[in-house]
C-alpha cells in the first residue's frame, strides 16, 4: 500500500474556486498539485501556468486515468459532479468533490454506492467544517456548555445581476441559491443537530430562469429543535450564525462561512470572545482530511461522513419539492 507521504492531487474543472483549491493545497507541505484537466486544453495551459502544475490535460478522463494521481478535487459544474466523481473513483482515485455533492439525493446515492464498492476515499467539500472555529464550537456543544441546543439561525446569499447564461441562473446547470451557497446553513444545522429534518416548511422566489432567487426555510428536528435558514443570489444576507441552547448561545461573526471569530455568551458570565485565525484560505483543512483518509486506509470522514451528505442532500430535495423545483437532468 502507498505511503502517501505526499498526495499529489489532480484537479477537473479549472474555474474559480478551483484556483481557490489550488492557492490552499500551497499551505500543505505533503500536498503537492500535479495535473489538471479541462474541456480545453488552452483553460488548462492557462490555469498550469498559473499555479505552476506540469501536466495539463484537455479532457477530464486524462485525469482519471493518470497514475501519478492520487485524489482528484471535481470543481466543474452542479450538474456533472455526479458523473466525473463517479469516474475518478472508477480508475481508483480518492474525490473531494465540491459542495453541492450533486444536484439530488439520487445521484448521490449512486456516488457513495461507488465509493463503498470500490473502497476509495470520497468527501464532500464542505470546506468550512474543518476550519478552526468550528471544530471548536463542535467541542463546546458536546461538552455542553450552552446547555441543550434548541435553535440554529445561519445565512448565506449575495446579490448578483441575473444573467440567463451564467451558471448561478441555468437550471441546466442546477443555478440558484439553495445549492450554490444554501446548502452551507443546510450544513450547519445538520452539524449541530445530527439527522434529517422531521419537517420542512419553506418559500422561494423563482425568477424567470425558473431558479430560486431568494429562500427561507424552517427545518424542524423535533423535540423543539429547529433551525431558521435563508439564502439568496439576489439579496445580500449578513452572514452569520447564532446556535441558541438552554444555557447560553454561540454567535459565529460573519462571515460564517470562513470564521475566525465566534462569542459565548453563557448565563449569568461575561460573554468570552473567541479568536482563531489560521493561515490561507482556509480550503487546506478539507485536503488534509482527504489525505488522513488516505493515509489511514479508510473511505470517509467522521468529520463529514457520507452518510450525513446524504442527509443533507435529502434535506435539500425536500426542499425544493416544496417549491416544486425539478432541474431538467431530473
Amino acid at each position: 500500500m502507498p505511503d502517501f507521504s505526499t498526495v499529489r492531487w489532480g484537479i477537473i474543472g479549472p474555474g474559480r474556486i478551483a484556483g481557490v483549491f489550488a492557492e490552499g493545497l500551497r499551505e500543505l507541505p505533503d500536498a503537492r498539485l500535479v495535473a489538471v484537466g479541462s474541456r480545453s486544453q488552452a483553460n488548462a495551459d492557462q490555469f498550469g501556468d498559473k499555479y505552476g502544475v506540469a501536466r495539463r490535460y484537455d479532457s477530464y478522463p486524462a485525469i482519471a486515468a493518470d497514475p501519478e494521481v492520487d485524489a482528484v478535487y471535481v470543481a466543474t459544474p452542479h450538474s456533472s459532479h455526479a458523473e466525473h466523481t463517479i469516474m475518478c473513483l472508477e480508475a481508483g482515485k480518492a474525490v473531494l468533490c465540491e459542495k453541492p455533492f450533486a444536484i439530488n439525493a439520487q445521484q448521490a446515492e449512486r456516488m457513495v454506492a461507488t465509493a463503498r464498492k470500490r473502497g476509495v476515499p470520497l468527501m464532500e467539500a464542505m470546506w468550512t467544517r474543518f476550519l478552526p472555529i468550528l471544530v471548536h464550537a463542535r467541542d463546546l456543544l458536546a461538552s455542553g456548555a450552552i446547555g441543550e441546543v434548541r435553535m440554529v439561525t445561519s445565512d448565506f446569499g449575495f446579490r448578483t445581476s441575473v444573467n440567463p447564461g451564467g451558471r448561478l441562473f441555468d437550471p441546466q446547470l442546477g443555478g440558484g441559491g439553495l445549492l450554490d451557497v444554501g446548502v452551507y446553513p443546510v450544513s450547519l444545522a445538520s452539524m449541530v443537530f445530527g439527522g434529517e429534518p422531521l419537517r420542512v416548511a419553506t418559500l422561494a422566489d423563482i425568477g424567470e430562469t425558473g431558479v430560486d432567487e431568494q429562500a427561507a426555510a424552517i427545518l424542524s428536528y423535533g423535540d423543539g429543535r429547529m433551525a431558521i435558514i435563508w439564502t439568496a443570489v439576489r439579496t445580500n444576507t449578513p452572514h452569520e450564525t447564532t446556535i441558541l441552547g438552554s444555557d447560553g448561545m454561540i454567535r459565529i461573526e460573519r462571515p460564517s462561512w470562513r470564521p475566525t471569530h465566534m462569542t459565548v455568551s453563557r448565563s449569568g458570565q461575561a460573554d468570552e470572545a473567541i479568536e482563531l485565525p489560521f493561515p490561507g484560505n482556509g480550503y487546506q483543512f478539507e485536503a488534509a482530511e482527504v489525505a488522513r483518509l488516505l493515509r489511514e486506509g479508510r473511505i470517509e470522514s467522521d468529520v463529514m461522513p457520507l452518510d450525513e451528505t446524504l442527509a443533507i442532500m435529502r434535506t435539500l430535495d425536500r426542499i425544493r419539492a416544496e417549491w416544486g423545483l425539478k432541474y431538467p437532468m431530473e
